[in-house]
């Protein structure tokens, strides 16, 4: 052992052989990097292409995808590697798909990030109700696309500066309020400039509507009470515990007594509907 570890000693200590040495390390690096590097670009990769034509806003289902081996080298751009990232997404709404071809980045969104994306989500027969929101009344921003909201209404009479109001002594002239309908199933929620306000995490947008779908019947309730002349109505969206059902409960008319007061301080002129 000690003559090994002398021997070892000397060799080092000559400069000739450690130069020799550490030339040919270096060589053995570069070639196994490059060759790594060929090989990676050479050896084919999976990759997801379009085994059809997809139209524009279409949700991309399994059937319409299909892979391909194809070598690293010839993926230019940001195209999508994994099926994963394409499966369940839509495409965009100013992009066709060819049969045949890959998908990128910039074809293939999320259903909220569709101009359009609301008119997906709700049942047949049903109407689309915008209600105009704040910060506050979505308590913080915490109201999302897919929760659950109650709707309640309130309802004052106004002051016609005759002390009409104020001296009325049909309380129930004065004022309503109760929880009108529930279950609400929020399907969008807007800022000002009709932006969703959760598509882009980055950008700090207020809210400014909600949207949502509801019956016709109580769509036309809703826009009565907002059209009232005679009083102040302003409707309250109050999130629930439905979003969290694996099942949640229909959507529903929840006080009668609004309804029929309603119905008696309008009408609807069915020849407009």
């Amino acid at each position: 052992m000690g003559n090994l570890g002398i021997g070892i000693k000397k060799f080092l200590s000559n400069k000739n052989t450690v130069t020799v040495v550490g030339v040919v390390v270096a060589v053995l690096v570069l070639y196994i990097a490059y060759n790594m590097r060929v090989q990676a670009a050479v050896n084919p990769i999976s990759v997801p292409y379009a085994t059809e034509q997809i139209e524009p806003g279409t949700q991309i289902t399994e059937d319409m995808v299909g892979t391909m081996e194809v070598p690293p080298s010839m993926l230019e751009g940001d195209v999508i590697r994994n099926q994963a990232d394409v499966i369940d997404k839509y495409s965009n709404a100013d992009t066709l798909i060819p049969k045949g071809s890959l998908f990128y980045t910039r074809q293939v969104v999320e259903k909220e990030q569709l101009p359009a994306n609301i008119i997906l989500d709700y049942p047949k027969g049903y109407v689309l109700y915008n209600m105009p929101v704040n910060t506050e009344t979505t308590y913080g921003n915490s109201i999302y696309p897919g929760n659950y909201i109650d709707i309640y209404l309130r309802i004052t009479r106004k002051d016609t500066g005759d002390g009409q109001a104020a001296t009325n002594n049909n309380e129930k002239e004065l004022m309503q309020y109760g929880k009108f309908i529930q279950n609400v199933k929020v399907l969008a929620v807007k800022d000002s400039a009709g932006q969703p306000v959760f598509s882009n995490l980055d950008e700090q947008r207020t809210p400014a509507m909600i949207v949502f779908a509801l019956p016709e019947e109580y769509y036309v309730l809703l826009k009565k009470a907002s059209y009232l002349t005679l009083y102040d109505s302003e409707l309250v969206p109050v999130p629930t515990n439905e979003s969290l059902q694996d099942k949640p409960d229909d959507l529903e008319m929840s006080s009668e007594s609004l309804r029929d007061w309603i119905e008696t301080v309008t009408y609807w002129d069915e020849s407009m509907g």
